[in-house]
């Protein structure tokens, strides 16, 4: 693989991964303030949301061998 190739990946990855943060974040942010509209979901998306932003920073802390 060349490393012109290699670098597009590592990029592409990182930017997704960027992504994957902001939307977790985002998401995590607006679970927690509207909680008495979610009920007893509030844990359940609350879960989810945290797990797309762990996804994203570890896309963006990965190195490409």
């Amino acid at each position: 693989m060349s490393g012109k190739s290699r670098f597009g990946l590592s990029a592409a990855e990182k930017f997704f991964g960027l992504i994957l943060l902001i939307v977790g974040a985002v998401s995590a942010y607006f679970t927690f303030t509207s909680s008495d509209a979610l009920g007893p979901y509030t844990g359940f998306f609350g879960v989810l949301s945290l797990i797309l932003a762990a996804l994203g920073f570890i896309m963006i802390i990965a190195k490409i061998e």
